[in-house]
């Protein structure tokens, strides 16, 4: 693996997407190192990829040993993940901070950061500090975009490449909760024939409002209409052109639909955005989805909404968390009126595969100084 950039997988795509993943990144020259952590077949992926791939077997949100391995062996240039594991300022100062990032800023001029998008030296020599790091998926919430930035960092992700997976999901919370469906199947399991209180509204009389209509927005508004929702949006991509109305303010929004689904990124601006007052401008029978990023909607505030009887918001479904993984904690345990899973919404086979290709594509390409067309969260 000498002479050759290192890349350290922290978890790699799962079943047999594994293989996708690593004949890819094989294929672009790069010496690949497994972390097998979240792998399921470990001794499977040893028999069929040893000698081919090196191997570890580390927890990625333990940030101490998150640096000995990223360093481990004379260091890796490229990082990749997928659940988001935290990257921060301790971590990039540690695997790039020493780096000489100079040699690299012409070659990644055309990236928009400086010395972030090739490594310093002759393509295909490795430095052994860290230079890229890949996202299989669409936000970046989880790296320390300045730091990664200070330090010569570049920071490539893949949006879009889950946006249908995505929109399915949101759309499937919203029939799930519309027609009570998790309700009606514990009743039935208990051996309750129960009906409706109240017949459901169909599709067709509801209105849906799409907090950020981007990839996913615009992916999940087509199928609602196709279904005779009313659909309008808020966010900065224009979305009369898809037949969504354009909702002029966020309390507009909240107080003129019946589903909201939020489809934001989390940033500064953005973090706590949809809070108690919010929440109060909801329609009667209100339904909020929430498929985009813990800590957009403050999850207390919608646990006390959905405790008060009394309150607008009827139910809600929620697939990010602020804690997420072994921190995972949410106020929102137990609330019959809340439906909960486990960040799950892009996990398609599709999707899943078109990220890790796309993702491992994006890296090769900074490591090699061919930034042309790669997103770069940090350009």
């Amino acid at each position: 693996m000498l002479g050759r950039y290192r890349i350290l997988l922290l978890d790699a795509a799962p079943g047999d997407l594994l293989g996708v993943e690593l004949e890819r990144l094989l294929g672009h020259g790069l010496a690949v190192t497994l972390n097998l952590r979240r792998v399921a077949d470990r001794a499977g992926a040893r028999a069929t990829w040893g000698g081919r791939v090196g191997f570890t077997d580390f927890d990625p949100f333990d940030e101490a040993a998150l640096i000995a391995e990223t360093l481990r062996d004379g260091g890796h240039q490229a990082v990749k993940s997928r659940a988001g594991v935290p990257l921060r300022a301790a971590f990039l100062a540690a695997t790039a901070g020493g780096a000489d990032a100079s040699g690299a800023a012409g070659a990644c001029g055309a990236a928009g950061v400086s010395g972030a998008a090739a490594v310093s030296g002759a393509a295909g020599t490795a430095t052994g500090a860290l230079r890229v790091i890949g996202r299989a998926g669409a936000g970046t919430d989880h790296v320390d975009l300045a730091a990664a930035t200070r330090l010569g960092v570049a920071v490539t992700h893949t949006p879009g490449s889950n946006a249908d997976a995505v929109a399915e999901f949101a759309l499937a919370q919203l029939l799930a909760l519309t027609r009570d469906l998790a309700g009606h199947n514990t009743a039935s399991h208990r051996g309750d024939w129960r009906s409706p209180a109240a017949p459901a509204r169909a599709l067709s009389e509801l209105t849906l409002g799409i907090l950020g209509p981007g990839r996913i927005g615009r992916a999940l508004a087509g199928r609602a209409r196709a279904l005779g929702m009313a659909v309008q949006g808020l966010g900065r991509t224009p979305a009369e052109g898809d037949g969504v109305r354009r909702a002029d303010s966020l309390a507009e929004l909240l107080a003129t639909s019946d589903v909201v689904s939020v489809h934001l990124p989390l940033t500064a601006r953005t973090r706590g955005l949809v809070g108690r007052r919010e929440l109060a401008l909801l329609r009667p029978g209100a339904i909020l989805l929430n498929t985009a990023r813990g800590g957009i909607v403050d999850e207390r505030a919608l646990a006390d909404a959905l405790r008060d009887p009394g309150h607008p918001l009827a139910a809600a479904a929620v697939d990010t968390f602020e804690h997420e993984h072994a921190a995972f904690d949410s106020p929102l345990f137990g609330l019959p009126n809340a439906l909960l899973t486990p960040h799950v919404a892009g996990m398609t086979r599709s999707a899943m595969a078109e990220a890790a290709v796309r993702c491992a594509d994006h890296i090769a390409a900074l490591l090699y100084g061919r930034p042309d067309g790669v997103p770069v969260a940090n350009g």
